[in-house]
């Protein structure tokens, strides 16, 4: 168990780690945010609720590290019709919880966001619960873990061709 001191730091650093990610995805900064993950990481936005089996059911996403990584190059090539001209995004992230950590150092966190998009389409809002699994590597937090339940994952919802 953490104490209150080491807990406090731990909220700041995951705190920022998660600004960051928001920045980095907000402004399309794809080969940065791709290095915010581990080896083994696992990225997925389940479809039709938020318990679902991924292996089972459809998701809307459900990368391991290599399909992140092609996510990116696909991103990067600017041959995204949907994303011509890029959406202007901004993401709010708030209700930042440590829920716990694992005895391999792993840290659980929770959150929330809204993403408003700005795009030709139309203004969009996206509502999440993100779940998060981190861990240092060399000193620095990584993601091995991302999970971005939308609130609206039940119904049909517009292409989304930008990095929640």
């Amino acid at each position: 168990m953490l104490s209150p001191e080491s807990s406090a730091a731990l909220m700041s650093t995951v705190t920022a780690f998660l600004y960051r990610e928001a920045r980095l995805q907000d402004e399309h900064q794809y080969e940065a945010w791709e290095r915010l993950w581990t080896d083994d990481g696992v990225y997925w936005v389940p479809a039709n609720g938020a318990d679902i089996d991924p292996e089972r059911q459809m998701s809307i996403i459900y990368d391991n590290r290599s399909r992140i990584a092609l996510r990116v190059r696909q991103l990067m090539t600017g041959k995204h019709f949907t994303q011509t001209p890029q959406s202007n995004l901004r993401r709010l992230v708030s209700n930042i919880e440590l829920m716990d950590e694992q005895p391999g150092g792993d840290i659980a966190v929770a959150s929330n966001s809204l993403i408003f998009e700005s795009s030709l389409r139309d203004d969009t809002l996206w509502a999440a619960r993100n779940e998060y699994r981190l861990r240092r590597v060399d000193g620095e937090l990584r993601m091995a873990y991302k999970k971005v339940v939308l609130v609206n994952n039940d119904k049909a919802i517009y292409t989304m061709s930008f990095l929640v």
